[in-house]
């Protein structure tokens, strides 16, 4: 279920794509000024191409919290090995006791909240978004397409990216903008406990103890991206997010009613299509990483998605927390969990640094699904 590699970008494209970043609103911007049609920088060659849509009904799986454990249990593994997403519902059981009874009164209207403020962020006025724009790594930027100078073809999104962990920033808080801060920060604490639920599922779908994956740190490294589609005047001509996978472990993801976003399936007969996810009220929209199926030895799966322009008037707006490894550094290795590997089942993946194996994501533009081919065994 590998896609090739986009061709390079076209000569003088980096002269029109810095003129784009200096400007420092961002796709908002282009909207703002008014444009009537897709820049050239955004215009992606048949961006809905050979791969059909699945038929109507067709849908990822659904787990659900309030199932006994390990029901659950099985229910995530079945769906991180056959589809590698899921709809999450009942998810206010994996929270703390108090936003637990809040969510299940309906009091707690997360991530309702977050989605409000990040909207407002993206919709104030260019110059009070200009002075967040930033590629820097300084824990929080805003800014368009983290691959805008690798790619081909840019896609019609704005982000706010908050790096949480493993090593945060004593005054990222301070970082986030003022409309949103309190929001985004609220919503990662429902997130986490949502993800640490999530790995003791699928450490105990993998045959493990509960905490295997928590153990091995899979929790601490934290990424947020909040990520603001603006209306598309020519829908057809772009996407919002190219195909790609995530290269983390687990990927926590709420998107609100708009909708857009579609996972790649095999179904049984071997025939391949582009399956909506349909916003469900009150479902979180889960999905296994490339360091998932790594570690998992291929049990689990880590597929493409992508998300599509719509037509409608409204912004999508969507809020993922890609959680990885927190343990890092040079002596600290990854691969397939030992108590995975057999002599009848050895490993399929070499064992690497989280500095290697990000060196290999940011080396490449994301519509590319070599990741997992940098570190795999010759069988």
């Amino acid at each position: 279920m590998a896609s090739s590699s986009l061709p390079a970008p076209a000569p003088g494209r980096a002269e029109l794509l810095k003129a784009f970043d200096d400007n420092r609103t961002g796709v908002r911007g282009l909207v703002e000024s008014g444009v009537s049609s897709v820049p050239e920088l955004f215009r992606h060659p048949d961006p809905y191409g050979s791969i059909p849509l699945a038929p109507p009904g067709a849908s990822i799986p659904v787990v659900d919290l309030s199932l006994p454990p390990h029901l659950a249990a099985a229910a995530a593994a079945s769906a991180a090995r056959t589809w590698g997403f899921f709809h999450l519902v009942n998810y206010h059981h994996a929270l703390p006791a108090a936003a637990a009874a809040a969510a299940a009164a309906a009091a707690d209207d997360y991530p309702a909240r977050a989605f409000a403020a990040v909207r407002a962020f993206n919709e104030l006025p260019a110059a009070e978004r200009a002075p967040h724009y930033s590629r820097t790594t300084g824990g929080v930027n805003y800014s368009s397409n983290v691959d805008l100078y690798n790619s081909p073809a840019a896609s019609w999104r704005d982000t706010i990216q908050i790096l949480l962990g493993p090593n945060r920033s004593p005054d990222l808080a301070d970082r986030i903008p003022a409309v949103c801060r309190a929001e985004v920060l609220e919503w990662e604490a429902r997130a986490t406990a949502v993800a640490r639920t999530l790995l003791g599922l699928l450490s105990q779908g993998l045959g493990l103890r509960a905490e295997a994956l928590e153990d091995a740190s899979c929790a601490d490294g934290k990424l947020m991206v909040c990520h603001y589609y603006p209306h598309c005047p020519e829908p057809e001509r772009t996407m919002g997010l190219v195909p790609h996978t995530d290269p983390g472990v687990l990927t926590v993801l709420a998107q609100d009613a708009v909708g857009g976003l579609q996972v790649k399936h095999q179904d049984e007969d071997g025939k391949i299509s582009w399956v909506d996810v349909k916003p469900v009220p009150g479902a979180l929209v889960i999905n296994v990483g490339d360091l998932l199926q790594i570690m998992s030895n291929d049990k689990y799966t880590s597929v493409e998605h992508r998300v599509v322009m719509n037509t409608r008037e409204e912004p999508r707006v969507s809020i993922g927390i890609f959680f990885s490894p927190g343990k890092r550094g040079d002596s600290v290795f990854y691969g397939p969990l030992p108590e995975l590997v057999s002599s009848e089942n050895p490993p399929k993946y070499s064992n690497f640094t989280m500095s290697e194996f990000y060196g290999k994501f940011f080396s490449r533009d994301l519509a590319s699904k070599a990741l997992l081919d940098n570190f795999k065994l010759s069988s």
